[in-house]
């Protein structure tokens, strides 16, 4: 029987990786391979990939036979990292099969360029909804928006903090008073 691994990736720890499991799990059954290990990433592809590195060091030890991915874009967003690490299971004999882009589980010429196509788009893609992200908290700010997280402290409990601390309270009595840690009454305090 086949050795397969999954690899699914989900660009921020909030997201899940749950929606790409069921078809890749139809696939490997369907294929009659057996999935012997599963890589899950949660990172963004311009940061370090770790589980990534790792699955590909587990190629090169020879631990598996086929890379299931949902789509090229999960893989990475890369064009020349993804070109270099397609090359690299191609070289160690692993086949990758994508739900999402069956073109992939192919060999011949047009792989190459259709991989080269694919991942460019898919870093446009990552550079487009970056500069969007940019240009929205710009647009956010210039109307005034805060941006961050909400103050712990609202005005009136910067007041009553103030108060605690004129009639000689110490700070450690004024965060278990306020239920909020020393430090963001010490800042407030300021």
């Amino acid at each position: 029987m086949t050795r397969a691994v999954f690899y699914l990736r989900v660009s921020t720890v909030d997201q899940d990786h749950a929606n790409q499991r069921p078809t890749l799990d139809r696939i490997a059954r369907a294929r009659g391979f057996r999935i012997v290990n599963e890589h899950v990433e949660r990172a963004s592809t311009r940061k370090a990939r770790p589980v990534f590195e790792a699955m590909l060091a587990s190629a090169a030890r020879g631990e598996f036979d086929v890379l299931l991915v949902w789509a090229l874009d999960r893989f990475g967003r890369d064009t020349i990292g993804n070109l270099l690490a397609v090359r690299e299971l191609d070289r160690l004999g692993v086949r990758i099969v994508s739900a999402q882009d069956s073109w992939l589980d192919t060999t011949g010429p047009a792989r190459e360029l259709l991989v080269a196509v694919m991942s460019w788009v898919a870093q446009q893609e990552r550079d487009r909804r970056s500069e969007r992200t940019r240009a929205g908290l710009a647009r956010a700010r210039a109307q005034g928006a805060r941006i961050g997280r909400p103050h712990r402290l609202t005005r009136a409990d910067v007041a009553r903090a103030k108060a605690m601390r004129a009639d000689g309270k110490s700070i450690r009595a004024i965060a278990i008073a306020m239920r909020t840690p020393r430090a963001t009454i010490a800042r407030a305090l300021r």
